[in-house]
């Protein structure tokens, strides 16, 4: 059976109590986007679901798995649009940006660490750090390479009276800060209810054009002469890390008519100087937690010239 097909029919069993349609239909839409617009498939996968949505009056909240969801790890979640059940901890809840989001934070399991985001009108009981629960019914996402789950008014949690011993996917690492990449510094995402992603131009991939919601975040990447680990500081991190905060960010954008100044003036504050940062591993990434600054600011080609010789 293709990818095409599964995905099809699995889109198919979550609608075919709200719409009279057939795997065929559903395989087509798919094939006609990823086949011939040369859409990836997970994002195909969303089109093609949000289509049927809108025909069938339905949020996203209200679609379910379609069916006896397998209980999975969370390192073996590696697709999106899956519904899927996990028991895990919360190892560490972080503070939302949006009214639209109850809770967001980190699940963990003997596999490793996952994030979740838990939304306000899913009316869903509170999740406290350090508790187990049986989690049912939450469905996957991915946004460049990273996977999370999200818990829906469909979702079921209940309280397991055990321990998990978490996996450690916790880095420590160190180098000279040598790049701060494309799409740092005063960023907009998109304000969509369950979609953080940043848009270019204006526009979200799955949303359109649509007004954004100011943010700063670093993508930054660390050398220690001998490997290069790319790093992202969320709002908190950049703030702490630059000293600038989101306020002040957007003053500096609108007097400058261009927002690339906030991070041209965080560039010239940060590159060059070594750090020693910790956190969680995303994808390729490691979530800055933790930030210790090793050393006064040295010349940041320079810098790369020495953390290479060591």
């Amino acid at each position: 059976m293709t990818d095409l097909r599964t995905h099809a029919e699995e889109i198919h069993e979550q609608f075919s109590d709200q719409l009279e349609i057939d795997v065929e239909d559903v395989e087509s839409r798919l094939d006609t986007l990823v086949n011939e617009y040369k859409v990836p498939l997970e994002e195909a996968r969303r089109s093609v679901t949000n289509g049927y949505l809108d025909e069938a009056g339905m949020e996203r909240d209200d679609l379910g798995g379609g069916g006896g969801n397998e209980h999975v790890e969370l390192a073996d979640i590696d697709t999106a649009e899956q519904w899927v059940d996990v028991t895990a901890k919360v190892v560490d809840l972080w503070e939302p940006r949006s009214d639209s989001i109850a809770q967001v934070g980190l699940l963990g399991d003997e596999s490793g660490t996952i994030k979740f985001t838990k939304w306000a009108k899913s009316d869903l009981p509170e999740l406290e750090e350090e508790h187990v629960y049986d989690l049912g019914n939450v469905v996957t996402d991915e946004y460049q390479g990273n996977y999370s789950v999200k818990l829906n008014r469909t979702t079921t949690i209940e309280e397991v009276e055990e321990d998990i011993e978490v996996g450690d996917d916790t880095r420590t690492v160190e180098g000279a800060l040598v790049d701060i990449q494309n799409g740092s510094g005063l960023i907009k995402r998109c304000p969509e209810e369950g979609c953080t992603r940043v848009l270019q131009n204006g526009r979200c991939s799955e949303h359109g054009e649509v007004d954004g919601e100011f943010d700063l975040r670093i993508k930054g990447v660390l050398d220690d002469g001998n490997e290069v680990q790319e790093i992202i500081f969320d709002q908190e991190a950049t703030e702490e890390l630059t000293g600038i905060e989101l306020e002040e960010a957007k003053d500096m954008a609108m007097d400058a008519l261009d927002t690339t100044v906030v991070a041209d003036e965080m560039r010239a504050a940060t590159l060059g100087r070594y750090y020693r940062v910790t956190g969680p591993t995303l994808g390729r990434y490691v979530l800055v937690n933790d930030l210790e600054i090793l050393d006064e600011p040295v010349d940041a080609e320079q810098a790369l010239i020495k953390a290479r010789s060591i």
